[in-house]
């Protein structure tokens, strides 16, 4: 393969983590569970928030495939394992350790679960998992499991980089027949809904998460697949974007309605499944047809889109926790909190993590 850089794929990563911040930032004011919640909650944020919700997690593992299969066109299977053990079990051991006890120590404090100021309750966060315990990876989850995935997942990868792949070459040659076999990655994913969403509800735990890690690594695997069939998968998500548009149009407020007047149904899982594909869709061909420019905004907000993603969630709790019995509008806190979110991971990552060698590595920042 040769060597190329998409800069949409860049603009997708940095975007998509921009919306979990700002989901992150909703969960404080919906009545879904989280950490800590505001005095006044806000009902009507839940429909945006479901939307986004459908595909924002399974379009990162698709990048993060496409990320691996551009990586080992230029490194030794040994070498991609030691940089995947690298860049993910690094940033994971030290996000533990120092971004995360802030967040379960507030928790403790806004449910009376603990007094007492954080350097006392520091020792406490090694007793137990949470949540009946307080030790965590809380919003860090993707990294052990994109690292487990990736650590199974390299002798497959090793094989389909091969030129001339059969399996690759097979799907190269339906999609140039027509692009609407990229929606054969569906039934695969249909199963998985089925099958294994109703036995195994996602924890994030890792241990026996069956239907997330079954989910989530297939849609790793085709992150993979889609790179390896070159410039006829981005030809074919510009020619499917607004058919694909449309299929999401239709599905998703039907999806809500099953959600609110069915328990269950054959066509829940169906309907998920081809919601979440048709927006990966979506998003893949208009940035494809828009996005896949060089720029210094993009190089500079792709660097820092990890450090972003460390730190955020930490500052969402604390910024909650001071506002969140406080006698203002909801609109102006949700202001306040993204800005705040935003303006000090920029703050941090630009005079703190970025300058600092020692620091780099901790945030998955690659060495100078």
């Amino acid at each position: 393969m040769a060597k190329i850089r998409r800069y949409d794929i860049d603009w997708i990563r940095v975007l998509v983590f921009d919306i979990l911040i700002i989901y992150h930032v909703g969960m404080f004011f919906v009545p879904w569970g989280w950490h800590i919640k505001n005095d006044v909650i806000v009902d009507w944020f839940q429909l945006p928030m479901a939307f986004v919700n459908q595909w924002r997690l399974p379009i990162l593992f698709v990048v993060s495939g496409m990320g691996t299969r551009y990586a080992m066109s230029f490194r030794s299977g040994k070498v991609y394992l030691k940089e995947r053990l690298w860049r993910l079990g690094i940033p994971l051991i030290a996000g533990i350790l120092l971004i995360i006890p802030p967040q379960v120590y507030l928790e403790r404090i806004v449910n009376e679960d603990f007094t007492g100021n954080y350097f006392q309750f520091y020792p406490h966060f090694f007793e137990g998992i949470y949540p009946s315990g307080n030790f965590s990876w809380h919003h860090l989850w993707f990294l052990p499991y994109l690292l487990l995935m990736s650590l199974l997942a390299t002798p497959l990868f090793l094989k389909w980089r091969r030129p001339k792949n059969k399996f690759i070459h097979w799907f190269k040659e339906r999609l140039e027949k027509s692009p609407y076999y990229l929606y054969l990655f569906t039934v695969p994913l249909f199963f998985v809904e089925a099958f294994m969403e109703p036995i195994f509800p996602v924890t994030h735990a890792l241990i026996g998460d069956w239907y997330a890690l079954v989910l989530y690594s297939f849609l790793l695997l085709y992150g993979f697949i889609l790179i390896g069939t070159g410039d006829v998968f981005w030809s074919s998500v510009v020619k499917l974007k607004k058919i694909a548009a449309v299929i999401g149009i239709i599905c998703f407020p039907i999806l809500i309605w099953f959600w609110l007047n069915v328990d269950s149904s054959f066509f829940i899982p169906v309907l998920k499944i081809l919601n979440l594909w048709s927006w990966i869709i979506v998003i893949f061909g208009f940035s494809a047809r828009y996005l896949n420019k060089e720029g210094k905004v993009v190089k500079y907000r792709n660097r820092a889109v990890y450090p972003f993603y460390i730190l955020h969630q930490t500052i969402i709790v604390i910024l909650g926790y001071y506002l969140m019995n406080l006698p203002i509008h909801y609109g102006l806190k949700f202001v306040i909190m993204l800005v705040g979110t935003f303006g000090i991971s920029w703050i941090l990552y630009e005079f703190i993590i970025r300058r600092t060698p020692f620091l780099r590595p901790l945030f998955g920042i690659k060495s100078k």
